[in-house]
């Protein structure tokens, strides 16, 4: 880092980069001849070099404290020259050698890796197995590792080895979020668009027209859920059949208790196609092999999720690359601050608003800051705390283009803001806002954006300095602390790869909760299984799918999962005595699919025959292929027939399919007009007493949709807009 101060460079040679140190690259930039320096600017511009990102440059005085930043503010430059030179050498000090090159791939398809001239040392460690091998992988890899990349070799190494004209090739992409689906979908269809690939993105809630359109593309990307859903649907399993490479993001999320059960029963789902499809063939070499490939954050038992993604033949590679090789170093503080007994979360939450402005000062480096906070309503709040409490010094031409930002925007508070070189980010905000501000941000003209979690897990915008403001968000009208995925997709955004060679990472916290995610953070949490929670739902898919047809195939259904696995290792996590062993567990897990299907048979969603074969009844049928949960489907059974139109919108408001409904506190002024005002149009059935719950809010929404009220809030049009697509799907 070399800092500007009255005219003098000054080389800071603490800062050792492995075995690269910084002086080198000092007197290598002053000794190279086109360097011109530039006092009156302060930094340096390079003539014969592609024009230089700079980092815009800012400094932060404190307002209200006494303690301000010297006046000429220390500037920092960002010389991208110095950071080439040590990717050059190798950021760990590596030689050369260690790295391949991207002309070791066929000439057809170099344009795919045209954004580099080497693969970085993860890359280049995961080429061999995935370019040259056809077998499962694995790799653990800290988040900015260029993990993409990896997939693309595999797709790459599918494409080498099968014939043209590529017909009956498709490869599914699964991501658990819909961001990253459609961020993955942007990039992917310029990258082998010009080679003959057509991508399709499957997320929303899509039926039929996407059959159409799956048969036409080569390359599928989707969610655990979609996927699950469509696969369901399918007759017949054609179109299962021809998917050669199954590519599995962040699969970390396995553990997830709400979400991990589904990708696990999409992966075991594919495992199974394709051993029936072993044995109903003779002749083996004509069933095309399926190849996974699995991305997952830093965690201690992939070598549990290699062997699952094993087949009988060969073991999955697994690969894991430590925290040290990350491109980008990346330091992690975790801050304990005090909270008494009787202090509220909210309480909590507002002290730690006036704590962001030092933290800011302390390790941002006048780079770019993003602050993740826990609601929509505390991203603005938090904002507007540091406007207040902070200013930056900004450039002139700086405080032009934010200008020039602001004034296309069309909420008015942001633009204030955005002036002061502050601004927010939630899902909340009309589209075209939301792009402007990143825009700003991925120019580096905005020096602090605060953001809520859900966007750490799509949008990409990768800053300097990462802070998660508390680690308690609301879910449902509760506070829960954010999960290991959460916490991991969010500190995965430190780190500007074209700009930076260090990062940080700040975690703000309770004093009492600050060992816990200290150990998180060093990757310590193991990864369980959650389907035996909701086991239930998908032995009734695969029942209906035929992919499960006795009970001895139920068990072999069992024995594909990521549950079987970890329940060898670890039984008491799965309520089963710790004495057991390996057939003590397996009786168990039996006994556990047998009691799902009892509860499945006592409601009459299967039925047994002579022969003891499981068959799906239509109920049954109806529940896999319109994704119904079992709770749902209860409550359906005391449906007697007599309902008035009112206890039917009640019931279905009830539903567990509308849980990721919240009711947020800033919705309940309209939410109750709509319910009961004497002035104003209200909705056909007004419920007792206030909006107080999420089914109200669900009822209440279902009903003005209905009416045709029209509702002028921008995040109850999008509620509205889920609660139907769901709705559809239960009604």
């Amino acid at each position: 880092s070399l800092f500007k101060k009255s005219g003098n460079i000054h080389k800071n040679t603490e800062f050792k980069a492995g075995s690269v140190d910084v002086k080198e690259i000092g007197t290598y930039l002053n000794t190279s001849e086109n360097m011109k320096e530039v006092t009156k600017e302060g930094f340096l511009r390079n003539n014969h070099h592609a024009p230089i990102t700079k980092d815009s440059e800012f400094t932060l005085h404190r307002v209200n404290n006494e303690e301000i930043v010297s006046e000429d503010g220390i500037k920092i430059q960002s010389f991208s020259n110095a950071s080439e030179i040590l990717d050059m050498t190798g950021i760990t000090g590596r030689k050369l050698e260690m790295l391949r090159a991207v002309t070791e791939i066929p000439t057809q398809f170099r344009s795919i890796f045209k954004e580099f001239p080497y693969f970085n040392y993860a890359q280049s460690k995961a080429l061999d197995d995935l370019l040259y091998t056809d077998r499962n992988f694995v790799i653990c890899a800290p988040t900015g590792s260029g993990k993409t990349v990896m997939f693309e070799l595999a797709i790459t190494r599918l494409l080498m080895e099968a014939p043209l004209p590529w017909l009956n090739i498709k490869v599914v992409y699964m991501a658990p979020i819909k961001a990253l689906c459609s961020q993955r979908f942007d990039d992917w269809k310029e990258k082998f668009g010009p080679i003959g690939l057509t991508c399709k993105e499957l997320t929303g809630d899509t039926l039929m027209d996407d059959l159409f359109e799956i048969h036409h593309a080569d390359i599928i990307i989707t969610t655990p859920e979609k996927w699950d859903s469509m696969t369901r649907r399918w007759r017949d399993n054609s179109i299962v059949q021809l998917v050669r490479l199954f590519l599995i993001d962040e699969v970390h999320v396995i553990k997830d208790e709400s979400r991990g059960a589904t990708l696990e029963v999409v992966v075991s789902r594919m495992k199974t196609v394709q051993s029936s499809l072993w044995r109903g063939l003779e002749k083996h070499d004509t069933v095309p092999p399926l190849r996974f490939v699995a991305v997952s954050a830093t965690i201690p038992n992939t070598q549990d999720i290699a062997e699952w993604l094993s087949d009988s033949k060969m073991p999955a590679v697994c690969l894991k690359i430590d925290e040290d090789q990350r491109p980008v170093k990346l330091r992690k503080i975790v801050l304990g601050f005090p909270c008494s007994d009787n202090q509220t979360e909210f309480k909590f939450d507002l002290t730690l608003n006036y704590k962001i402005a030092s933290i800011i000062q302390t390790y941002s480096e006048q780079k770019p800051a993003l602050v993740f906070c826990a609601t929509r309503k505390g991203v603005q709040q938090a904002a507007s705390v540091l406007a207040k409490d902070a200013k930056f010094l900004l450039s002139i031409e700086q405080k032009q283009r934010l200008q020039g930002f602001a004034n296309s925007l069309k909420d008015s508070k942001l633009r204030d803001l955005l002036t002061c070189g502050v601004a927010y980010h939630h899902a909340g905000m009309e589209i075209s806002d939301r792009k402007i501000i990143e825009g700003a941000f991925t120019v580096g003209d905005l020096p602090v954006l605060f953001t809520t979690s859900t966007l750490a897990m799509g949008v990409n915008l990768p800053a300097h300095l990462v802070v998660i403001k508390s680690t308690m968000h609301y879910v449902g009208g509760v506070f829960q602390e954010y999960s290991e995925t959460d916490i991991l997709q969010m500190i995965g955004r430190a780190g500007r790869p074209q700009f930076d060679t260090t990062a940080t990472a700040v975690i703000m916290t309770r004093c009492s909760t600050r060992e816990r995610y200290i150990q998180m953070l060093n990757g310590a949490d193991i990864i369980e299984s959650s389907l035996h929670r909701h086991l239930v739902e998908h032995l009734n898919a695969e029942i209906v799918l035929h992919t499960v047809t006795d009970v001895s195939v139920a068990l072999e259904w069992i024995r594909s999962t990521f549950l079987y696995i970890r329940a060898l290792k670890n039984p008491t996590h799965y309520g089963f005595s710790s004495g057991l062993d390996k057939a003590g567990i397996e009786a168990k897990l039996q006994e556990l699919c047998l009691k799902n299907l009892n509860d499945l048979s006592s409601f009459d969603l299967i039925r047994m025959d002579e022969a003891n074969n499981f068959k799906p009844t239509e109920t049954g049928r109806l529940m896999a292929w319109y994704y119904i949960a079992f709770d749902t489907v209860k409550q359906f059974f005391t449906i007697k027939g007599t309902e008035t139109l009112n206890e039917l919108i009640g019931m279905i408001s009830n539903c567990t399919e509308f849980v990721d409904v919240k009711l947020r506190t800033n919705e309940k002024k309209i939410l109750n007009t709509l319910n009961k005002d004497k002035d104003k149009i209200t909705i056909r059935f007004p419920m007792e007493g206030r909006i107080k719950t999420r089914e109200m809010k669900v009822n209440c929404l279902i009903q003005a949709q209905l009416g045709c009220i029209p509702i002028q809030d921008f995040t109850l049009t999008q509620d509205t807009g889920r609660i139907f697509r769901n709705g559809l799907r239960v009604t």
